[in-house]
């Protein structure tokens, strides 16, 4: 979700810890503004929380505007933040469910509908549009997500559950609702269209209201900086983020290298001094410029892909303090712009499937009874969790992976 988006547990720029809280958890269907019943205590808050809203200068027209129908917490959003992952997802699984075939292609169909937008953009920021085209896939897989009804919820009353009845996040919902209301009172989006995940999270490009305040950006010149609609404001915005984080113009975001065996120094240091240490460029081309400043990231340990990461990956980091998520963005980003996949794969014990043999897993495992999450193409934690119950029932070995060997025992039974 758009990070300097600065969820209280780690961000800016928020779908991707939390684009993977869609494929973790059975989604349980609540209107975004139903209630089974108003809330005495929320009610009362809620009564509060409006004499503080009117000192920071919102008014009681907006406030009872934004506030109409919503009487008690939404209890999805409590679900969602008390949940934490049991384990920490595997490289392999991280990169995978992000750098797929169909981002790639889908990614390029949109660079060539969207290239006077992206140009006037590039010219604007500096920033490379296939980075705001990775981007914008993984956090909301170009826009799809936004149609996604159970999981898009109303953002006044996300945030307003979160600072009433989540103690760790109270300070968090709290400052976010206030920058809701003031978005709200600017007239650039009405409140029945003022939707986000359900930590706040808001359109395309997924940016928490704070984050809307400093760099939304109305690309599109008709008077509303509209990151729900306008695709060119969504990536204007998200360029507008890297841009004033600072963003190098005609620069890449790092290089996949091949490294020595001995050991290498932590730290920063010139690309100069990497290469006497025996780093070098996967495919032998020389670094452009060996005075550049680079970090060595191994994000699988040394038997997996090394890359020098430069100035941008960190700067994309602005956006969501992840080495994974920046290092996905960069690959993805690189092969939409026509590179061809990183030299050495991600290493798992299994046989990888693509992102179409992954939408049928899911499917044949919800056919059968297994699974009930989101049919995306996405394999999580509820997918493999599915995989699990299915072994155990098949009688195989179990280990949870979105296998060819799994797929291929689903298409026999």
């Amino acid at each position: 979700m758009g990070q300097v988006a600065f969820l209280p547990a780690r961000r800016t720029g928020f779908l991707s810890v939390l684009v993977s809280f869609l494929c973790v958890l059975p989604l349980l269907v609540i209107p975004a503004f139903a209630s089974a019943a108003a809330d005495p205590g929320f009610e009362k808050w809620k009564k509060e929380f409006r004499k503080t809203a009117m000192k920071e200068g919102i008014t009681a027209e907006t406030f009872d505007r934004a506030f109409k129908g919503i009487d008690s917490p939404d209890q999805w959003v409590l679900d969602k933040a008390s949940f934490q992952p049991e384990f920490k997802a595997p490289a392999w699984q991280y990169f995978d469910n992000r750098i797929t075939k169909y981002a790639v292609q889908r990614g390029r169909a949109k660079k060539q509908e969207l290239k006077p937008w992206l140009d006037k953009i590039q010219k604007q920021s500096g920033v490379n549009p296939n980075i705001l085209l990775a981007i914008w896939s993984m956090e909301s897989s170009f826009g799809a997500i936004l149609d996604n009804q159970t999981v898009m919820r109303s953002v006044v009353r996300s945030l307003a559950t979160l600072a009433y009845a989540d103690p760790k996040r109270k300070k968090f919902g709290r400052s976010q609702l206030l920058a809701a209301l003031k978005i709200l009172q600017s007239g650039d989006i009405d409140e029945s269209h003022l939707t986000g995940s359900w930590a706040g999270a808001m359109g395309h490009t997924q940016f928490i209201p704070t984050s809307y305040q400093a760099y939304a950006v109305d690309m599109d010149g008709d008077g509303k900086r509209d990151i729900w609609n306008s695709v060119p404001d969504a990536l204007a915005t998200a360029a507008n983020l890297l841009k004033k984080n600072g963003w190098v113009s005609g620069q890449t975001w790092g290089y996949e290298v091949t490294i020595p065996d001995h050991k290498l120094p932590a730290g920063k240091l010139k690309i100069s001094e990497w290469e006497k240490l025996g780093v070098k460029r996967v495919r032998g081309q020389k670094f452009p410029r060996p005075d550049d400043i680079a970090e060595l990231k191994v994000p699988a340990g040394r038997k997996g892909p090394a890359f020098l990461m430069l100035k941008n990956f960190f700067v994309i980091k602005r956006y969501n303090n992840s080495d994974r998520y920046a290092a996905a963005v960069g690959i993805l980003a690189d092969q939409i712009g026509g590179a061809e996949p990183l030299t050495k794969d991600w290493k798992r014990p299994f046989t990888k499937l693509d992102h179409d043999e992954v939408i049928e897993l899911q499917t044949k495992l919800k056919e059968k009874g297994f699974y009930d999450g989101e049919i995306d193409g996405k394999a999580g934690g509820g997918t493999r969790k599915a995989i699990l119950k299915f072994e155990e029932e098949a009688g195989v070995e179990l280990q949870g992976f979105p296998s060819k060997e799994v797929l291929d025992l689903l298409r026999k039974n």
